[in-house]
């Protein structure tokens, strides 16, 4: 039992520590408590921050926290779109959530957007043997973009596939930030939703959708919510979106890849003996721990609340700790070690590792494509394996202070035209 606590929030905000501190804000403020809730003030409303799989498991209970009204206007602007999925609660959210399950979570789709990952990173390696200098971030999002555009249905010329990459990018890098780049990814959103809207149109226009065989374009576009009504085409292009960034958003974790091989050269081996994605699947789930992603998440206060002990008061905003989950000593032996030997023969428990989330994905809001970013990722990090590749001098730091973050270079390589062709007979 742990005694009743009625501490408030600090009148001090921590919202310029928070831009300064990035990643490392809420984990070292969790360190100077032990692990223990963290009170704080963000843009002057009262924060509450938990850690930990019970903290999961209470964070994620609707009964406690609710994501309607959670998510600020500018996140909403850039990075998930008025209407989406992730701004709904109770029955609303289970019916549209069932569409996401339905699409991301089924294996033989998986494994299709997988094939068409590796299809076209074949096909870009072939221009890469020049031995130029290739930024491997930027051409991660190209790859991704072609492969799930083609995977969900959306034609697109190479350029459209292009600009679809840089827009969800821009979306991505500029959800969390004041200024420039705030406003590049509204404007790249507002760009891809109006076109997406018009592609719902059209394929309305078509008839409608007699199976569930279609494509994903063609299951939003005739998806009904709890309501019994059609989606209008700017929420279905909100979330149909809301398929294609999170894969694109996959070039973050392509660029960690690429600089843990560099890193420790001794996971190279492995991985091209690797006959059945084990030890790669492994190697994904070690990239999605070890590097930071989401720094953390959010919702509102249903109720009062007590959480170890600590009064929440209703609408108090709740914070959960991703990044100092992810890298915990109590649940982590050596965090700060890369190894994807913790990972070997085995799946993560669905609390323990929670880079974009924890919670049922079926009951929650966890992302529910999580299967596709392991997915994909073993099949990118398979192909850098067997790429043979030089890695010129370039700064491959990665600043925690920047949210997201990746390596400062994209991290740059180079192929050389014999090497790339003496292994293509593998």
């Amino acid at each position: 039992m742990h005694p009743i606590k009625t501490a408030s929030a600090p009148w001090t905000d921590s919202t310029l520590p928070l831009l300064a501190g990035g990643y490392a804000w809420l984990p070292d403020r969790m360190r100077s408590t032990d692990g223990e809730p963290v009170r704080a003030r963000l843009l002057g409303r009262p924060v509450v921050a938990l850690r930990g799989p019970e903290a999961v498991g209470f964070f994620y209970d609707e009964r406690h926290v609710k994501r309607t009204a959670a998510l600020p206007g500018p996140v909403l602007d850039t990075l998930f779109g008025r209407g989406a999925v992730h701004t709904l609660d109770g029955d609303a959210h289970r019916v549209r959530k069932a569409m996401f399950l339905a699409l991301l979570k089924d294996g033989a789709g998986v494994r299709a957007l997988a094939e068409h990952v590796a299809q076209q990173w074949a096909k870009a390696a072939t221009e890469w043997e020049d031995g130029r200098d290739v930024v491997l971030f930027d051409e991660a999002a190209v790859i991704l973009a072609r492969a799930v555009c083609t995977w969900v249905g959306v034609e697109r010329s190479d350029e459209a596939h292009r600009r679809m990459a840089e827009d969800c990018v821009v979306m991505v890098d500029g959800f969390a930030t004041p200024g420039p780049r705030h406003w590049r990814a509204r404007a790249a959103r507002r760009r891809q939703e109006e076109a997406l809207a018009a592609e719902i149109r059209t394929t309305r226009e078509g008839g409608e959708l007699v199976s569930d065989n279609g494509t994903a374009l063609e299951i939003v576009a005739w998806h009904r919510d709890a309501d019994g009504r059609l989606l209008d085409p700017h929420t279905a292009a909100v979330e149909l979106l809301n398929i294609i960034r999170p894969t694109v958003a996959i070039a973050w974790f392509a660029a960690f890849a690429a600089h843990a091989l560099h890193r420790w050269p001794t996971h190279r081996e492995p991985l091209r003996k690797d006959t059945d994605s084990r030890y790669a699947r492994a190697f994904a789930h070690e990239v999605r721990r070890f590097y930071p992603f989401a720094p953390f998440v959010g919702g509102l206060a249903v109720s009062d609340l007590t959480w170890r002990g600590e009064n929440i008061a209703k609408d108090t905003l709740v914070l959960l700790d991703l990044y100092g989950h992810d890298h915990d000593p109590r649940l982590w032996d050596a965090p700060y070690r890369f190894d994807p030997q913790r990972f070997a023969d085995r799946e993560p428990g669905a609390d323990e590792l929670v880079p974009q989330g924890g919670g049922d994905p079926a009951r929650g809001h966890r992302c529910p494509g999580e299967d596709i970013t392991v997915a994909v990722l073993s099949t990118i990090v398979t192909q850098l394996a067997d790429l043979d590749y030089e890695v010129p001098d370039q700064d491959l730091t990665i600043p925690l202070s920047r949210v997201p973050t990746r390596p400062r270079s994209g991290f740059v390589f180079r192929t050389a035209r014999e090497r790339t062709a003496g292994r293509s007979g593998r």
